[in-house]
C-alpha cells in the first residue's frame, strides 16, 4: 500500500525545526510493509493544506499528516480537515477531560487553549494520546484513509505505534512480513557490503538486505515477504524462522562487527557485558568532554557497573587527576599512545574500577598539525593486566569527531571484554 506524508508547519519550511518525523515514519511504515511514495512540507495556511490533501490523495491509499494540532492560533490543521471532509467542528468533552487530567498529572494549570484542542471535526475517529494533549484523528473517504498526528515527535510516535499501526493492519491486511536487524560497529557501509557480496547474491528473491548507516555504526536490516499467493495459517511463523536463519548466517559472516540486534545500543551491550562479569567501568576523557559518560549513564541501572569519569581536558588535570607524567606530555603530546595508556592506568587507580577507557584527540576545527591532523584520536582500554591502544583519524567536524571517538571507544571496550581485542 502506498503512503504519502504531509508535514504541516511554517517552522519546518523556515528550517527552525528539523524534520525527524518523516524519517521515523518512513522506517516504521517500511517495517510493516507500507511504501512511502512521497512527502511534502506544507505551510500553516488552510488553502495550502487543502491542496496538499488533494495532491496526496491522488497518489496514495493512506495520507498521514503531522503538525498543526497544538493550542496556538497557527495550529489550523483541525479546521482544514473539518472543511476537507465537510464536517462540523464540535467540542469533545471526553477529550477535554483527558487534557485536564494530563495537566493535573504534570502539575500545571489547564490553559484556556485546551478547549481549542478539544474542538474537533465531528467525522473524525479520535485516537487517544496518553502522552500529550492533542488527540490524533482518523478519517476514511472513498476507500482511502487519512490520519492526522501531532508534530511533537514522542506524541506522534506513541500514537503511530499504539493506535495507527494496529488499525492499519486490520484495515489493509497484506501478506506476512518479517524483519531482523543486526547492529554493527567498526566498519563503514561500503566495507561491509564488500564482505557480504556473496551472501546478498545468494538471497532468495523474497528476502532483501538493507544498509542503514550512522556515525560509526551500520544497521543491517533483513526483510522478508511471504512469497506465495496462498497464505497458510503458519505463514508468518515460517517466514520469521527463515529470516532468522539468514540473520544467523549474516552474524556468522561478521563476528567482529555485530554487537547487537534490533534496538540494542553499544552502551547497553557494554553494560550487560560488565554486569555479567561483575566488573566496574570508568572513563578518562579529554576531547570527548564526558560524552562517553553521558552515553553510559543514559542507560537505566548503569550505576551498577559505571563508576564515573574524569574529564581531564587540560594537560595539568591529566597530570594531577590521572597521573600522566609531565615528561610524557612534553615528549609525546596529549594526543598520543603513551598518554592514553597512562590515562587508563590513572583512571583505574583514581576511579577504583576494574576496566577503564581513555580518549584523547583533536576534535577541531583548529589545533591540527601535518603529523596530527584534525580528527586524530587515540583510544586505550585496559585493566590492571593489559592495556590496548588504537589510533583513528576521523577528519570530520568537531561534534562528529566527538561522537565517533565515543562510539569507537565503547566498541573497543566491548571487544576487550570479549577478549576479541
Amino acid at each position: 500500500m502506498d503512503v504519502y506524508l504531509l508535514l504541516i508547519g511554517d517552522e519546518i519550511l523556515l528550517g527552525q525545526v528539523v524534520d525527524t518525523n518523516s524519517a521515523w515514519l518512513g522506517q516504521q511504515l517500511a517495517l510493516h510493509g507500507y511504501r512511502v511514495v512521497g512527502k511534502m512540507a506544507v505551510p500553516d495556511e488552510r488553502a495550502a493544506i487543502l491542496a496538499a490533501l488533494d495532491w496526496a490523495a491522488q497518489r496514495a491509499q493512506l495520507v498521514i499528516t503531522t503538525g498543526g494540532l497544538g493550542p496556538t492560533k497557527d495550529d489550523i490543521t483541525r479546521g482544514a480537515l473539518a472543511q476537507y471532509f465537510g464536517s462540523e467542528l464540535v467540542f469533545h468533552q471526553e477529550t477535554y477531560d483527558r487534557i485536564r487530567a494530563y495537566f493535573a498529572r504534570i502539575g500545571k494549570p489547564v490553559p484556556e487553549s485546551a478547549r481549542q484542542q478539544a474542538t474537533l471535526p465531528q467525522k473524525a475517529v479520535l485516537l487517544t494520546n496518553k502522552v500529550g494533549s492533542a488527540p490524533g484523528m482518523w478519517f476514511e473517504r472513498a476507500g482511502k484513509v487519512f490520519v492526522s498526528l501531532p508534530g511533537v515527535p514522542f506524541e506522534m510516535q506513541y500514537l503511530m505505534s499504539e493506535e495507527v499501526l494496529p488499525r492499519l493492519r486490520k484495515h489493509f491486511p497484506g501478506k506476512p512480513l518479517a524483519h531482523r536487524t543486526l547492529r554493527t560497529a567498526g566498519e563503514g557501509e561500503s566495507a561491509i557490503a564488500k564482505r557480504l557480496e556473496a551472501f546478498e547474491e545468494a538471497l532468495p528473491a523474497h528476502l532483501r538486505l538493507a544498509y542503514l548507516p550512522s556515525l560509526g555504526q551500520v544497521r543491517l536490516r533483513l526483510s522478508g515477504t511471504w512469497p506465495h499467493a496462498e497464505v497458510p495459517p503458519d505463514a508468518e511463523e515460517r517466514l520469521r524462522a527463515e529470516v532468522d536463519a539468514y540473520a544467523d548466517q549474516l552474524r556468522a559472516l561478521l563476528p567482529d562487527l555485530v554487537f547487537g540486534v534490533e534496538e540494542d545500543t553499544l552502551e547497553q551491550v557494554v553494560g550487560r557485558l560488565l554486569q555479567e562479569r561483575g566488573l566496574l567501568f570508568g572513563s578518562a576523557e579529554s576531547c570527548t568532554g564526558g560524552y562517553v559518560a553521558h552515553l553510559m549513564t543514559s542507560v537505566p541501572g548503569s550505576s551498577e557497573y559505571f563508576a564515573g569519569s574524569v574529564v581531564a581536558y587540560s594537560n595539568a588535570l591529566k597530570t594531577q587527576l590521572l597521573g600522566v607524567r609531565p615528561e610524557t606530555l612534553e615528549r609525546c603530546g596529549a594526543v598520543s599512545e603513551e598518554t592514553v595508556r597512562e590515562m587508563v592506568a590513572g583512571a583505574l587507580q583514581t576511579l577504583g574500577v576494574q576496566v577503564a577507557l581513555a580518549v584523547s584527540g583533536i576534535a577541531g576545527p583548529s589545533g591540527g598539525t601535518p603529523e596530527k591532523p584534525v580528527g586524530t584520536v587515540w583510544l586505550a582500554v585496559g585493566d590492571r593486566a593489559r592495556i590496548v591502544a588504537q589510533k583513528h583519524v576521523f577528519a570530520r567536524d568537531r561534534v562528529k569527531n566527538i561522537q565517533l571517538a565515543a562510539t569507537f571507544g565503547l566498541n573497543m571496550v566491548r571487544k576487550f571484554l570479549l577478549n576479541a581485542l
